[in-house]
């Protein structure tokens, strides 16, 4: 990077961890190797239910570690109490990265520098830190066809970009007044994003930050997460339906299209939804069902095609085609457990090696 900043800012990194202890240490070491200024950024750690050697490790590197422990923990809980307990005064900035995140050694200076610009919340670009398996090799696509529509299409379109839950960077004032409406178990990112939307606040997106973030490997931890997130959708369109018509009359285009948006059905089962819809057609016959559904799904390979970058579709192979059909499944299957997700939280784990996919 060439452009120089007008301000070096203050920055907290919070990492809300929970049994993060295989992956904790590993991308410390990682985050630590920014280029931005070390006197600049601290990396917050907040430990939730690690073992005591962990922590012990932990003491010894140059980060804070803040110790949580809740009789039912979620994310949304850690980050809370991580912004009361740091000096809000102290830093400019505050930044969320998932315990397993690796930020790319420019990440913190492309964020400073879109706070040059004027911006108050940034969403920075994730990308898979791993396509070691079939199942990771689509969940990485799926990242990138969300960053495509949801972040780099949004803004291309003069709407704000869509939060993530991580690799995101908010004026600190403006992330604990959006942080104390959160009312979800899990998701809180859509309920902070709709805070901060009704409030005024847009949301950039940084193509060039980019974060890297562990992708699921197998399939039991793939409909473990799907649940969770489809819950979190549920929970935000009954929340937030009508504020959305509110803020649409008032003019305020992000925050209704917030809501627009979490009424779209997740995308693996719309494709099968249309995959099916047009063999039915074929079979019967039905020549106006044909070239609607048909329409439709060669419209969503086209934008599957646009988005998805050209080294992941290097990656496919046989085998992971014969996984799409269980990722199917599994996400149908994901839908039974959204009442038990949307009351508790279910942690995704990290750092496991996935020797099992179906």
């Amino acid at each position: 990077m060439t452009k120089q900043p007008n301000k070096i800012r203050r920055i907290a990194v919070l990492i809300p961890a929970y049994k993060e202890d295989t992956v904790i240490l590993d991308s410390v070491r990682i985050n630590l190797q920014q280029t931005y200024p070390a006197d600049a950024y601290d990396l917050y750690v907040i430990a939730d239910s690690f073992h005591p050697t962990t922590l012990q490790k932990l003491a010894l590197q140059p980060v804070k570690v803040l110790v949580v422990s809740f009789e039912q923990s979620t994310v949304q809980k850690s980050v809370t109490q991580a912004l009361e307990l740091v000096p809000e005064n102290r830093y400019d900035i505050v930044l969320v990265s998932d315990a397993d995140n690796h930020m790319a050694p420019d990440f913190l200076q492309r964020i400073n520098l879109a706070f040059d610009s004027g911006w108050r919340a940034v969403q920075g670009h994730r990308v898979a830190k791993n396509t070691n398996t079939s199942v990771a090799v689509f969940d990485a696509m799926n990242e990138e066809v969300n960053n495509h529509l949801f972040r780099a299409g949004q803004r291309a379109l003069g709407l704000s970009s869509t939060l993530i839950g991580s690799g995101m960077a908010f004026e600190p004032a403006a992330m604990k007044r959006g942080m104390a409406q959160v009312r979800s178990v899990g998701g809180y990112d859509k309920e902070l994003e709709m805070a901060l939307l009704t409030e005024g606040i847009r949301i950039a997106y940084l193509q060039d930050a980019l974060i890297y973030d562990e992708k699921v490997q197998n399939l039991e931890v793939f409909e473990r997460q799907r649940a969770r997130w489809i819950a979190a959708q549920v929970h935000f369109v009954k929340l937030y339906f009508r504020t959305g018509i509110q803020q649409l009359l008032k003019g305020n285009f992000d925050a209704a299209f917030a809501v627009v948006r979490s009424l779209i059905l997740p995308r693996t089962l719309f494709l099968a939804v249309l995959f099916l819809g047009t063999l039915v057609s074929l079979v019967v016959g039905h020549q106006p069902m044909l070239r609607a559904f048909g329409g439709m799904l060669v419209t969503l390979f086209i934008t599957l095609l646009i988005s998805i970058p050209g080294y992941l579709w290097q990656k496919i192979s046989i085998r992971d085609f014969l996984t799409f059909p269980m990722l199917v499944f599994r996400m149908i299957r994901s839908l039974l457990k959204v009442k038990a997700a949307g009351k508790k939280f279910l942690h995704t784990p990290h750092g496991e090696t996935a020797v099992k996919e179906n």
